[in-house]
Formats: structure tokens, C-alpha cells, sequence
């Protein structure tokens, strides 16, 4: 299935010379760079009706115009999987996405994803570029993410991420104790030995984390994270950069560590807790139609609030042995 898109616009004076990719950023705004790119080496985009190269430039008063097909998502098929939805309208979706749900199909998660549950809630958003889906959580990451519902609310909320004018903040629980906040400004690349990992290198692209000290426990601190870049794994890779990795982080984390003397307890909860202790708290973006800067914010998940119930335990008997 397809959906049909015709449009065409007349280059004004303040685009003579420009090159035709640049000039068409301007007149089709809610068409991502990437897709108009796609239409010009495709014939779907024309000049006065002629084909013409991205490079090419323009002289002012051509008529350009789209005669194109947005392909739909085919190959994903629609599953009845529960959401947990905060927010609601015609142009976005707000998810509160638990632990365990993979966001985007991938080699060993065919299905079962939150695409697939997107698909069957709302159909339409099979026409939107990966269903609407702007960004993503790790599968055993908890939290807010936003989708775009159209093309033109995922176009804004693109250029919000690349701006940096959309904020996340977050809450994990990393073993050691911090002395205090701070900032990790260090780039990030794919680790050279393991594919699947993500590492601090020298070459890689810029990331930058802030982060706060809620409360210190006896042997872990719960922190308040806020992403200024957005890169795979950013907050694991850095927290274990600096050595303080995120309890429960089965791939960054390094060897299993127990404190001395700890509670049966807490010796239960901390092998029993197998996902990084991560959840993606609070929301703040501008409304791709309205304009209105929104936000949300969402509770910590269960399985979070016991082990900061269990540790919180542990520090307050040790302080009472002082």
C-alpha cells in the first residue's frame, strides 16, 4: 500500500543560486532532508518538469514539484501488545515503555516489538518513516519516549533532537558513591573488538551527560541524568567511563560486585535485578502543531523503587552501627 503525494511550489528570489537539495529544505519543510534527497535521485522531484541532480542550481521562478509515493510499512505486521500511554492527539503519542520491550525489529526480535503494537493502535502510522518512532530506549530501559503520528510532527521533532531542543532527563542507580554532580563530555564510537558495544574513542561522534546526586547510599548513588546528545548506550558507556556503572548493566557494568556485609536482601535484590538500573523519567518537547513547549514526567517502575527501597534500608542500618 502507498499513499499518493502531489505538490509543487515556485523558487522565490531568496533562492536563486541556492542548490536545488538546499532550496527544496525550504519549500517542502515538512519532508525530512534525507526523503527529498530520495525523491531528486528518484525522478519523484522535478524542475519545470525535468530531473535534476542535488548539486544542480537554481535561478528563481522554476515551478518544482513532487509527484511521489510514501511507501507503507509492509514487512512489520500489526500485534495486539499493551501501551502504556501518558498523551494522546492527532500528531503524537507519549509511551511509558516498561522493561523488556524491544523498540524497533532487529535479528532476533522479529516481532513483539513496540513498532508491531504501534502498528495495530494506530494504522495510519504506517505510513510514517519506522512508524513514527523518533527515538529509542534500550530494550531493559523503562520510560517516556515520544512517536510522531504524521510525517510532518516527525520532521519537527527530528530537527527538535538535532537542535537539542528537546529534553530527557533520567534516573539510574550506579554502583560507588559520587562525591558529587557533574558532566561527561566525551565522544563515542563503535567499541573496536565488540560489534555490539559502544565505547568512548577518540574519533567518535560528541556526546555530553549531566548529571546530579539524589541520594547517597552506603555503597551506590541515585543519580538524575540529562542528555544534551542523544547516542547509542550514552548514559551506560559514560557512567562506566567514569566508573560508576549502572547496577544491573549486564553489558557495561563489568564484574558482579556486592558490598561488604550487605543483607541477605539486598544480596537477593542486586543478582535478581539483570537490567540496568535506567528509566527515562521526563519528557519536555515543543508541540510539532501547536507550538507549545509540553512535558511529562512518569513514576519509576516497581522493580526500580524496590531496589532504592532496599538500599535505602541498608544505608540507614549502617549509619545506625556508626
Amino acid at each position: 500500500m502507498s499513499d499518493q503525494i502531489q505538490l509543487q511550489a515556485q523558487v522565490g528570489n531568496d533562492l536563486v543560486g541556492k542548490r536545488l537539495d538546499q532550496a527544496v529544505a525550504q519549500l517542502f519543510p515538512d519532508y525530512s532532508r534525507s526523503r527529498l534527497q530520495g525523491w531528486i535521485k528518484d525522478g519523484s522531484l522535478t524542475v519545470d518538469g525535468d530531473v535534476k541532480r542535488p548539486r544542480d542550481k537554481l535561478f528563481g521562478g522554476e515551478i518544482v514539484a513532487i509527484d511521489a509515493e510514501l511507501e507503507m510499512i509492509e514487512d512489520h505486521k500489526p500485534q495486539n501488545i499493551p501501551l502504556d500511554i501518558v498523551y494522546e492527539d492527532e500528531h503524537i503519542l507519549i509511551v511509558n515503555k516498561p522493561a523488556g520491550l524491544v523498540v524497533h525489529p532487529a535479528v532476533g526480535h522479529r516481532d513483539g516489538t513496540l513498532l508491531n503494537a504501534l502498528l495495530y493502535h494506530c494504522p495510519e502510522i504506517a505510513q510514517v518513516p519506522r512508524a513514527g518512532i523518533v527515538h529509542r530506549l534500550d530494550m531493559d530501559t523503562t520510560g517516556l519516549m515520544v512517536v510522531a503520528k504524521t510525517i510532518v510532527a516527525q520532521t519537527e521533532l527530528v530537527t527538535q533532537l538535532q537542535e537539542r531542543s528537546m529534553g530527557r532527563e533520567y534516573e539510574a542507580v550506579v554502583n560507588g558513591v559520587m562525591t558529587g554532580g557533574g558532566m561527561v563530555d566525551e565522544p563515542m564510537g563503535r567499541h573496536s573488538k565488540h560489534r555490539q558495544k559502544m565505547a568512548v574513542v577518540g574519533v567518535g561522534k560528541e556526546a555530553v551527560t549531566h548529571y546530579r546526586v539524589l541520594k547517597k547510599l552506603r555503597a551506590h548513588t541515585h543519580i538524575r541524568l540529562k542528555l544534551e546528545t542523544g547516542r547509542t548506550h550514552q548514559i551506560r558507556v559514560h557512567m562506566a567511563h567514569i566508573n560508576y556503572p549502572l547496577v544491573g548493566d549486564q553489558l557495561y557494568g563489568g564484574r558482579f560486585r556486592l558490598p561488604k556485609g550487605c543483607s541477605e536482601d539486598m544480596l537477593q535484590t542486586l543478582r535478581n535485578f539483570k537490567r540496568q538500573a535506567l528509566h527515562a523519567k521526563k519528557l519536555e518537547l515543543w508541540h510539532p502543531h501547536s507550538g507549545e513547549l509540553v512535558s511529562w514526567e512518569v513514576d519509576l517502575p516497581d522493580d526500580f523503587k524496590h531496589l532504592l527501597d532496599v538500599l535505602t534500608v541498608d544505608a540507614e542500618a549502617s549509619n545506625d552501627e556508626i
